[in-house]
């Protein structure tokens, strides 16, 4: 061989171990981050299940809590509904439109002639409600086909 083509040989041979240490720190350095993209994306997608599983815990009590909401509202209604009923009642108690709930069937014949059971009614079974208008109370539609 030539004492050229040994040269060349030689300048070739530098040339890339030149190259190679100069590029290696960089290929290393593209390594490590592309490592650390992974490392990252990985903690990423458990960061994101574990968010998603709270967001479905959250929505899961935040439901039952709305349902037990609604069954408290639903309850307040009832309640509401039974305190109206017995205003009512005690309403037709007061204007004496409910005595007849006052007496029991045995003691009919001792209140005969009272509110509770008016004259027309002492033989009566005493299921039918047959209320005598007071002077100063309207006749109820019912009581006027009567």
């Amino acid at each position: 061989m030539s004492v050229v083509a040994i040269v060349v040989i030689a300048v070739v041979v530098v040339a890339i171990l030149i190259a190679l240490l100069v590029l290696m720190p960089r290929m290393r350095e593209r390594a490590r981050v592309m490592q650390q993209e992974r490392e990252l994306g990985q903690r990423r997608k458990q960061v994101i299940s574990e968010q998603r599983e709270q967001a479905d815990a959250h929505v899961g009590r935040a439901e039952a809590a709305e349902q037990r909401a609604r069954i408290a509202e639903q309850e307040a209604r009832r309640e509401r509904a039974e305190a109206d009923l017995r205003r009512e009642r005690a309403e037709l108690h007061e204007r004496g439109m409910a005595d007849h709930e006052l007496i029991k069937d045995h003691e009919r014949d001792q209140f005969t002639g009272t509110s509770a059971v008016p004259s027309a009614q002492a033989g009566v079974d005493g299921n039918e409600d047959v209320h005598e208008p007071a002077a100063d109370e309207q006749p109820s539609p019912e009581s006027a086909r009567r």
